[in-house]
């Protein structure tokens, strides 16, 4: 997962909307979202290599993303995959404070991540490559592959364009977000970070939605979870240069509130 955006609280009519695209070389084996047969209250992809994710959403809304954190001047030592942070915090309990605290003591064992959980009461963030974990604020925000809100040109353009969609709902705001997640403009040179990985890859990295060869977005995501407690989370696929596979799509209330329809649906595309 590349880039995170989210809108806590300031949208009248979802408590919190999630769009992000997953970068990943393509040849990874991946599952679009499904509810996991392993334990079927948790909707969302996974990695088949080693069993973790990048997004999910549990019934009862719990919810999980993490993004590596880009720095190849860092050797990568840790053995233990970040996906697994995604897949343990949704099949556990603990409040979000006290599980980003265990994440901590053992953050060395794992390759640079920026982690977000929630546990339908706050949404708090941890990266073991800066500071400590902290509750994520109302409004707007954004992650990529470094600390959250890092004004890296993507994140920046993306908040600003999310921002601008506080007064869009429903299937209007889907397809809106959708848009800004398919951006595939390069940032300018200027703007750009340096992550160890040469200035030519700095562009082709840049650009929200990359439409790589051997590695690219492979999926994007919205997640909207309304006031009435009824949750959305759609996924696209892609495969190399960017061209759309299908796309899955899931719909329930919250477990516990009663408030919104329950169904789902998996709709590749013809």
């Amino acid at each position: 997962m590349c880039i995170i955006l989210l809108a806590l609280d300031p949208h009248p009519q979802y408590r919190l909307v999630i769009a992000a695209n997953r970068d990943e070389a393509y040849a990874r084996p991946t599952r679009t979202a499904h509810f996991w047969e392993d334990d079927p209250q948790i909707y969302g992809g996974r990695d088949l290599e080693q069993g973790g994710s990048w997004l999910a959403l549990r019934r009862d809304g719990r919810i999980a993303a993490v993004t590596n954190f880009r720095d190849r001047r860092v050797p990568k030592t840790a053995l233990r995959s970040r996906g697994e942070l995604v897949r343990e915090f949704l099949r556990g309990d603990a409040p979000s404070a006290e599980y980003l605290a265990g994440v901590r003591a053992r953050a060395a064992q794992y390759n640079g991540f920026s982690l977000i959980v929630g546990d339908g009461s706050a949404l708090w963030c941890y990266s073991n490559r800066g500071g400590e974990p902290a509750q994520i604020s109302p409004g707007v925000h954004g992650i990529s592959n470094h600390l959250l809100d890092t004004p890296w040109p993507k994140v920046v353009e993306s908040k600003k364009a999310l921002g601008g969609l506080l007064d869009v709902r429903g299937a209007a705001l889907i397809d809106r977000l959708f848009a800004i997640l398919a951006d595939r403009e390069i940032a300018p040179d200027y703007t750009l970070p340096d992550t160890g990985v040469g200035i030519q890859r700095e562009r082709e990295l840049s650009s929200v939605f990359i439409p790589g060869v051997r590695y690219g977005t492979r999926a994007s995501t919205v997640v909207l979870i309304g006031r009435d407690d009824g949750a959305v989370f759609i996924e696209r696929s892609f495969g190399p240069q960017g061209v759309q596979k299908g796309e899955v799509s899931a719909r329930f209330a919250i477990a516990g509130t009663g408030r919104a329809s329950s169904r789902s649906a998996e709709c590749p595309l013809r």
